[in-house]
């Protein structure tokens, strides 16, 4: 049987970290929601998602698949229940189609309608975790961590602490091979449990308080002070103050500034002193920009930070408001505050944003994944022109 992650309709709510991949690779806790399933079937998946991003995340040609909601979050007796489906089967939790097993191929375009269609429907009987909007990644990322943590150390033995590290909670703080914790830090496991992973490195100073996850090759900055719930990407390195924010991989925040209720995509960078505002001077709840309606929508929360897609950066200083989203390949500078939503490919500051060419976005996004030996493909590039030709 294949196994296929495909993208619901909150795909639209989870922009603009859905503009450059599907749901199925966003991170949440200390894995990606595929790597999550994959994980618990044992098995490698294939994607459904956008046909300007297919290319770049494969499908497979075969009758035998069931289809699996890439937004929902993996667990044991959820693998039981898809793994169980009769051919024509589907699984939903209330309204949510949660899987299908089609009795013969179909129409992938049209896939939603299809399995809404099929009169075979089962009800799951417990509760499922769902991202249903792009601040439910940082929202949901304590109970992620949590689940993800039990799923990967279970039956193993951490790495021991190393000498002149101060930890509390012991029994909740799981090192990987390769790790490399240096004398001075301070790691309190007691509040949530702590993963540091394959070749991470954590400078001295450092003080964590979980539930934290330092994925492999990530590197914390001396004196940084982090908060849980955060998840650490891989390849990416950070320092200052950061609560409760998710770093997809290989992005930066590599110098002082607060950080706080927050997403941050792939191949970002946050200047030296930047400062993100998560907190209304007024205690009200934040609204937060839909880029798919064009509206702000209230998003209920009191704490709700920054949200930057794949490839922006931002200069020193950089100052962002509660509730900012910026978009794909973006390029912020200046004093004062930038507006609130900030369209993909967007050039300037608080003063006035212009386009942002596409031949420099791709040459600076190529000079940064250069640093670590990548570039962009072919299909990564198309699927950014094409963010560019229908998203500023």
């Amino acid at each position: 049987m294949n196994f296929v992650l495909f993208d619901s309709q909150s795909r639209n709510n989870l922009l603009p970290f859905t503009h450059t991949r599907p749901v199925a690779d966003i991170r949440c806790g200390i894995l990606t929601m595929r790597e999550r399933w994959e994980k618990l079937l044992g098995v490698n998946t294939w994607t459904l998602t956008q046909p300007y991003l297919q290319p770049a995340f494969p499908n497979i040609d075969s009758s035998e698949k069931t289809y699996i909601n890439a937004a929902v979050f993996a667990t044991t007796d959820l693998v039981n229940a898809i793994t169980g489906l009769k051919a024509g089967d589907t699984l939903y939790a209330n309204d949510i189609l949660i899987a299908w097993r089609p009795n013969e191929s179909v129409n992938e375009q049209d896939f939603l309608k299809e399995a809404a269609n099929c009169a075979a429907k089962t009800q799951y009987a417990e509760s499922v975790m769902v991202l249903n909007n792009n601040w439910d990644i940082f929202s949901l990322n304590d109970r992620a961590i949590r689940a993800d943590f039990e799923v990967l150390t279970k039956g193993r033995k951490s790495v021991p602490v190393p000498q002149g590290v101060t930890v509390a909670g012991g029994e909740s703080l799981f090192i990987e091979e390769g790790a490399n914790i240096h004398p001075g830090c301070i790691i309190n496991a007691s509040t949530g449990p702590v993963y540091i992973g394959a070749d991470a490195e954590v400078l001295e100073g450092t003080i964590m308080r979980g539930p934290i996850a330092l994925c492999e090759h990530s590197v914390v900055k001396m004196g940084a002070k982090i908060y849980g719930a955060t998840t650490i990407g891989p390849g990416c390195k950070v320092g200052g103050e950061i609560n409760n924010a998710v770093f997809f991989a290989n992005s930066n925040k590599a110098h002082d500034g607060y950080l706080g209720n927050a997403v941050i995509g792939e191949w970002c960078n946050l200047g030296a002193d930047t400062n993100c505002s998560n907190l209304k001077n007024d205690y009200g709840t934040v609204k937060v920009w839909h880029e798919a309606t064009g509206k702000e929508i209230n998003s209920g929360l009191t704490f709700c930070g920054l949200m930057m897609g794949d490839h922006s950066k931002c200069g020193i200083n950089t100052m962002f408001n509660t509730g900012t989203v910026v978009g794909v390949s973006c390029n912020i500078f200046g004093s004062g505050f930038p507006k609130k939503f900030i369209p993909s490919f967007s050039w300037g500051g608080a003063d006035g944003f212009t386009e942002y060419r596409f031949d420099k976005a791709i040459e600076a996004a190529n000079r940064m994944m250069g640093r670590r030996g990548k570039a962009l493909s072919r299909a990564e590039i198309d699927a950014l022109l094409f963010v560019y030709e229908n998203y500023i």
